[in-house]
């Protein structure tokens, strides 16, 4: 049984049209304007838009639409009242709300929260229009509106979200769709039409389907049998009310009138079964909800749980009904600031269960879209919770406090020893019977002074004798300690049977025609023709009467009894008591003959025949027959008398003799029995305060075992999801290394290997069964000098060592060792990648060849010769030009060339030259320059300047050319 929300309709606003909630952000204008293009103006429908608005700006949006309809199209104001055929349009900086069927203008957001406006709209719509509301989300980002699409159709609604083709943005629709809170997935125009559609159909409270008679009840529990079949929950003691709502909106939906329609569309479609179960089951929960009755459970519950506790005593908690986890969330973060604010840390254990599968698991992933920052303060947000892209994610910690199990809380078996039991808005969708078995339940799995919290709607009722009023407004309460009023029937669940095919459902269809036909005639021949006859059990007491029983069976005075000799006619009842006896000990039929009796006037003679059942009934139960005749009376004068006095002389002396002997066969029955207790009375005597002491232990032993098994099979369930989470974790890494194209190999901290890639199987000579093994025992193909000793470094130091190693095929490898790190920081190995960098080793060297090459023909020219960078900066100068100019190379490399011999060389025009080749790459030829260096004197030399390639894409260097004047003339 899922967590639900309360129904509204004890204090809404009676609605008589429905009322559209319409939500939307960016794009929300082209599909607002195609929607209404198509919506007939005449719908009996109210139309509320809610969208992402700029706050610093007035809205054109309702003037717009007022181009697209002909109905009146009005911006919302505070305690303006809903009418049908009118479009209201939410102001900018503003959240809109409606109660009792006026809108209200309420406080925006946080602009640090994430904008929740449409879900603040649907939510206040869902609870104030119930089933006449109908929400549809448009175009738009982010996910608002998910949580109010999934209260309406919690409520009955009807619910809509546009389609991917025609949305400018989808993320706002496919939220609401992935959280399966929609109904129908169609373009704004034809959700016009379809809106068009179901008011023409009428509401569910306006309908009055052809069959609101006694076949209702029959095709509801057909429908309840297909459920059970299928889902193995039986609905049947469930509200009434809540499960026609949901069934006829199904109908609604399948535009189905009749419900014995919709029960063969049930038989014919199982997945419509698998829909309409989780109908029933729809979550609709809240963090805090209520927040006044969280405030009530802090101040008056827990520091009662927590008072005197031990830290090895944790605290136990059970959530019936936890829908998504929200429920316990909130009490676990409660518990925890409340134990913060002691001073205290006492363990904290909750156990959160639901029938819905589909909700356990969202409960246990912990993941919850952005508008939960309407329930949760922003302090709790930074605390208890994780920004993820799907929103926030609850804290690990918090999420490791909460055991999460598939449950149905009134049939399976519930935990014991609690402190707390949260079930709110649970049993007011429960009938009496559940309701009792449930709060009987709790009543069994509390402490004797543990507590209840129930929804705001509901109460214990009749119930009080169990449980003490604590607070009546927050509806919390105490366990009063008396034994609880029930029994445990725990039994197995059901396993649904297989789906017969058509042929073998035409098959059997023909069989029980057949079989309903023989049961008929049966009926008919035991109900004209059927001899007077009763069964019986061993003690005598009448299971079933059969034919007219009345001529030797009547009803005994006193107290009532179905004892078969107490019913007896006079005359019968010592015969009945001989012939059954005789059935019993021979195991055979038995049968007396003229037996005579009195029935009021008449003498009547009857024959007894006594059949055993065991072959049918089992052992134990007999057919005891009666067969009647009128004693013939005798005529006055009639030779007869004095045979007939005979006879009945004789009669009464075989009587006295089977009584006689009846009798003797009772005293000696008794005597042995007698004998046989007295001996047997000791010992019982002896021993029964030893089992009495025993039996109280083993009923003691077997509650624990069973609320331990319980919560072993939890905790299973959770190792289990936990052991598939950890098992897509392997496969993910496995599909990781498989695709990553380096050799890479795990070790643990005791440098063995862990596991390695597939290259690394095929580049370092390993093998599947080298794993576990050290790897300085393997003979690798690539060598690492000392590499045991590099590895205790890196695992000692947490740095990160690169080395280079050479293969025995003489390609080479950058070998980065890393350490490995688990997710608590703890160092547990290492892990080593074998880059490949044989090509650019090779290149390096080609290049190294060539700038030697290159700089022993410049070394070799007689004439001085410098390479200048872009910046005109010596990056090399020849031996010629050192021994011309008298200077050395730290004197000459590294400096601009106009700061060389004093600034000799800083000639503008010459400058202007070189700033071109390097510029335009424009060389030039004997530019001539007369220098006066310190050492050397006056010299006149020609400089010619030739563009090189850098090969880098950057700007080419300078070969300058020095050339004495002289030479050139």
């Amino acid at each position: 049984m899922t967590k639900k929300e309360p129904s509204p309709k004890q204090t809404a606003h009676n609605h008589v049209f429905p009322i559209v909630g319409i939500g939307a952000s960016a794009g929300g204008l082209e599909a607002f304007s195609e929607f209404f293009e198509h919506l007939a103006p005449d719908l009996h429908m109210a139309y509320v838009l809610v969208q992402h608005l700029d706050p610093t700006h007035k809205s054109m949006l309702a003037d717009l639409l007022a181009e697209k309809t002909s109905m009146p199209v009005s911006e919302a104001a505070d305690g303006m009242r809903v009418e049908p055929n009118h479009v209201y349009v939410i102001p900018p900086n503003k959240n809109l709300a409606i109660h009792h069927g006026a809108l209200h203008l309420m406080p925006s957001s946080s602009p640090r929260t994430p904008q929740v406006t449409v879900d603040y709209f649907l939510r206040s719509l869902a609870q104030d229009a119930g089933e006449q509301a109908v929400g549809i989300i448009l175009s738009g980002t982010a996910s608002d509106g998910m949580l109010g699409m999934k209260m309406i159709k919690a409520e009955g609604g009807v619910t809509f979200a546009q389609d991917e083709d025609s949305a400018k943005y989808f993320s706002m629709p496919h939220a609401s769709i992935a959280a399966g809170s929609v109904d129908f997935v169609l373009p704004p125009k034809e959700i016009a039409a379809e809106l068009a559609r179901i008011v023409g159909r009428g509401t569910d409270s306006e309908r009055r389907p052809s069959e609101r008679d006694k076949d209702e009840e029959d095709h509801l529990n057909k429908m309840f049998i297909l459920l059970r079949r299928r889902t193995g929950v039986d609905f049947s003691y469930y509200k009434l009310t809540t499960i026609q709502r949901r069934i006829r909106r199904r109908m609604l939906l399948h535009k189905i009138d009749r419900m014995s329609d919709y029960v063969r569309l049930l038989h014919d479609r199982p997945a419509e079964v698998d829909v309409l179960y989780y109908e029933l089951l729809i979550n609709v929960t809240a963090f805090f909800r209520d927040p006044e009755s969280f405030d009530a459970l802090v101040q008056e519950v827990f520091p009662k749980i927590v008072r005197d506790r031990s830290p090895a005593d944790p605290i136990r908690v059970w959530v019936a009904g936890c829908s998504t986890g929200e429920e316990a969330y909130s009490l676990a973060i409660a518990l925890i600031e409340y134990m913060d604010e002691q001073g205290v840390n006492i363990p904290i254990q909750i156990f959160a269960t639901d029938i819905d599968s589909q909700a356990i698991e969202k409960a246990r992933a912990g993941i919850f879209p952005e508008s939960i920052a309407q329930d949760v303060p922003q302090r709790r947000l930074n605390r208890y919770f994780t920004k993820v892209d799907q929103g926030y994610q609850i804290a690990k910690h918090i999420r490791d406090m909460c055991l999460f199990a598939k449950q149905n809380v009134v049939k399976d078996p519930p935990f014991s020893r609690l402190d707390l039991v949260s079930c709110r808005n649970l049993l007011i969708y429960l009938g009496p019977v559940l309701q009792k078995k449930a709060l009987s339940l709790f009543h069994y799995a509390l402490k004797p002074t543990g507590f209840l919290f129930l929804g705001v709607a509901e109460t214990i009722g009749k119930y009080a004798d169990m449980y003490k009023t604590i607070d009546a407004k927050h509806k919390i309460y105490v366990k009063k300690a008396i034994t609880t009023p029930m029994h445990f029937d725990f039994s197995a669940p059901q396993f649904n049977l297989p789906e017969a095919t058509p042929g073998e459902k035409e098959r059997q269809a023909a069989v029980l025609a057949g079989q309903d036909l023989q049961r008929a005639v049966d009926r008919v021949l035991m109900k004209k023709y059927c001899p007077a006859s009763v069964v019986i059990n061993e003690q005598m007491d009448i299971v079933q009467f059969r034919g007219q029983t009345g001529d030797f069976l009547e009803p005994a005075p006193g107290e009532a009894s179905f004892n078969l000799l107490r019913m007896a006619r006079e005359g019968l009842a010592m015969e009945l008591r001989d012939t059954v006896a005789q059935a019993t000990r021979t195991r055979a039929t038995a049968r007396k003959e003229g037996i005579r009796f009195r029935r009021g006037e008449e003498l009547m003679r009857v024959t007894i025949e006594v059949a055993p059942l065991a072959e049918y009934a089992g052992p134990g139960f007999f057919l005891v027959v009666f067969q009647c005749f009128k004693e013939r009376r005798p005529e006055p004068g009639d030779g007869t008398n004095d045979n007939e006095q005979a006879e009945r002389l004789r009669g009464l002396e075989q009587e006295l003799q089977s009584t006689k002997e009846y009798l003797q066969s009772v005293i000696e029955q008794d005597e042995t029995i007698n004998e046989e207790l007295r001996s047997a009375n000791e010992e019982i005597l002896s021993s029964n305060e030893e089992l009495q002491s025993t039996n109280e232990e083993l009923e003691t032993a077997k509650e624990e075992l069973q609320s331990v098994n319980e919560e072993l099979s939890t905790v299973n369930d959770e190792l289990e999801t936990r052991n598939r989470e950890q098992l897509q974790l392997n496969n993910d890494l496995s599909n990781l290394l498989s695709s990553v194209n380096i050799p890479i190999v795990i070790l643990d901290s005791d440098l063995s290997i862990r596991r390695f890639t597939p290259l690394a199987e095929k580049h370092l000579n390993l093998i599947s069964t080298d794993v576990g093994r050290p790897i300085s025992d393997i003979n690798l193909n690539i060598q690492i000098p000392n590499l045991r000793k590099v590895l205790e470094n890196v695992i000692e130091t947490v740095n990160i060592r690169e080395i280079e190693g050479q293969a025995h095929d003489g390609r080479w490898y950058s070998i980065r060792i890393r350490p490995y790190k688990t997710v608590d920081n703890k160092i547990e190995g290492a892990v080593i990648a074998f880059i490949d960098i044989d090509e650019l080793k090779r290149g390096l060297k080609l290049a190294q060849e060539a700038r030697d090459y290159a700089q022993g023909i410049v070394n070799a020219f007689r004439h001085p010769m410098l390479v200048l960078d872009g910046n005109l900066k010596v990056l090399s100068a020849n031996p010629s030009y050192l021994e011309c100019f008298n200077v050395s190379m730290k004197d000459t490399e590294g400096n601009l060339l106009y700061h060389l011999g004093d600034g000799q060389w800083g000639i503008p025009r010459l400058r202007n030259l070189l700033e071109d080749v390097c510029a335009k790459g424009k060389g030039f030829d004997e530019f001539a320059v007369e220098l006066s260096m310190p050492g050397v004197g006056v010299k006149r030399v020609h400089v010619s300047g030739r563009p090189i390639n850098s090969g880098k894409g950057n700007s080419p260097l300078v070969l300058m050319h020095i050339e004495p004047a002289d030479v050139g003339e």
